[in-house]
Parts: structure tokens; sequence; C-alpha cells
């Protein structure tokens, strides 16, 4: 029940971050005319954010192994 509770705060806080991380402003930050690695700035960013977000959902629901 405890395992539950903390993984449920864990994935809202997560949530809260992608959506802090994906807010209007602080992505036109990123909004530049400038490439890296051949790609648009902006791209690499969203991308970027959108794989560390499901790489961390996935870790926090897998747990620790045993459980």
């Amino acid at each position: 029940m405890r395992q539950a509770k903390l993984m449920r705060q864990r994935l809202v806080a997560l949530f809260l971050t992608g959506m802090l991380l994906l807010f209007s402003p602080l992505v036109a930050l990123w909004d530049r005319p400038k490439l890296l690695f051949g790609l648009p700035v902006l791209y690499l960013y969203l991308f970027s954010v959108w794989i560390l977000l499901i790489a961390a959902m996935a870790w926090v629901v897998r747990g620790r192994p045993g459980d």
C-alpha cells in the first residue's frame, strides 16, 4: 500500500516537472534559428525532454527488483 502511494506521488511529481519543462515560455527560450548536429535546437530540446520523461516514468513504475 505504501509503495503504491509513493509511486503515485513520484508520477505526479514527474507530470508536474514535464508540464514545467514543456511550458510555453520555457520552450520559447530554445526557439532559435541555430542548428546543433544538423537539427534545430528546439526539436532537440523537445525530444530530449520527452525521452527523459518516458525513461523516468519507466524507472518509477518498474520499481525495485523483487517487489
